[in-house]
């Protein structure tokens, strides 16, 4: 949404912590502390609204002492972390894939959800609450529209196959670039073809490109991250094409003609999880269950716009904020989300689905 792609990609490795020059160090084997946890928490405001909504709130009910690092990790600090023995953070930020990949290595902790509450945990989306890992925030890949080219009452592409439709309706068209496997527009595509959401996955790769040649002489651009497709929207470059909705958000809270289409929006999610061993695992249950809550959710959503990925967070927030979120009950059901076991997936020549993306694109882009 409003944080680039860049942060979102494919086992990223773009993170500053230096896992082993941090001042606490703990074997796997080492005695849990009962009233400590450390905890990674991205960067930037992301950071300060985790600390706002879960930190210190989780330290006034707990009792338990919370040293936060404002960063990220990747796969290769985790694993680094885990098979070293040097258990330097008991809680992670993740994306669901990385954590998919993580858990098949046996670097994750099983999420322990017999600790919440029946009420909170039925309440939170099914598809961000794996073995391994817990979704907290969901974000949307959606439609948006120029208004200076499609005014309201005006005919508009409402889905994938309409926006495929050319000649009905014309106009510069924007896709993202899939040229980092996971996020390219894949979905839309076979959306586009005619496959029903429930039907995506596993995907028919031949038919996402046999789709993708019948629009790709239509697009000005392929963008590569959120600042990029952020600025052609402000600047009016394209007149329809597929955003982060955090980013299309911003520009009409701020006045540019830009509004948004949530049928067929794809959702994706950020997750946390407990790398293994952890030596305070007991109190990390307990804080990524106190995060998933719906007054905390709600409450970091005020300070960051991010959808909650528990439904009860909705009944905390005003409804015209709450209609600016990717997870909003209106929305979800006219939404596809992101299946990253199928992209984590790898083949009989050890090439996960996501890769296989990449590589495929990487040569079609240039044809």
């Amino acid at each position: 949404m409003s944080m680039s792609i860049d942060r979102r990609r494919f086992l990223q490795a773009t993170s500053a912590v230096v896992v082993g020059a941090m001042a606490y160090h703990s074997s796997r084997a080492a005695a849990e502390s009962a009233g400590e946890l450390r905890v990674a928490l991205n960067g930037g405001d992301y950071a300060k609204a985790c600390t706002e909504a879960f930190v210190k709130p989780f330290e006034a009910e707990t009792g338990v002492k919370v040293t936060s690092v404002a960063d990220e990790v990747s796969f290769t600090q985790l694993e680094l972390m885990v098979t070293s023995g040097n258990l330097a953070l008991d809680v992670i930020p993740t994306n669901p894939i990385t954590a998919i990949l993580a858990s098949q290595k046996g670097f994750l902790e099983e999420i322990d959800y017999s600790i919440y509450k029946k009420s909170e945990l039925d309440a939170i989306l099914d598809f961000v609450k794996q073995p391994h890992s817990v979704g907290t925030i969901v974000y949307a890949y959606c439609m948006f529209y120029n208004t200076n080219k499609f005014p309201s009452g005006q005919a508009r592409p409402a889905s994938w196959s309409e926006f495929w439709d050319v000649t009905k309706y014309p106009g510069v068209r924007t896709l993202v670039s899939g040229q980092y496997g996971v996020e390219g527009p894949w979905e839309e595509a076979l959306l586009a073809d005619g496959v029903s959401p429930d039907r995506i996955y596993p995907m028919d790769v031949d038919r996402v490109f046999k789709s993708l040649d019948k629009i790709k002489p239509h697009i000005r651009k392929w963008f590569t991250s959120g600042s990029e497709i952020q600025q052609m929207m402000h600047d009016n470059i394209v007149d329809v094409g597929q955003t982060y909705d955090g980013r299309a958000t911003l520009l009409s809270d701020q006045g540019d003609p830009i509004e948004i289409n949530r049928n067929q929006a794809k959702l994706s999610w950020d997750c946390w999880a407990i790398p293994k061993g952890a030596p305070n695992a007991s109190n990390a249950q307990k804080f990524i269950e106190f995060i998933t809550r719906a007054d905390r959710l709600a409450a970091f959503s005020q300070l960051i716009p991010y959808g909650p990925a528990n439904q009860n967070a909705f009944k905390f927030l005003p409804d015209a904020l709450a209609k600016k979120f990717a997870t909003h009950p209106d929305y979800v059901k006219s939404s596809v989300a992101t299946d990253p076991k199928w992209y984590a997936e790898v083949g009989s020549d050890g090439v996960s689905n996501a890769e296989r993306l990449t590589r495929r694109w990487n040569e079609w882009v240039l044809q």
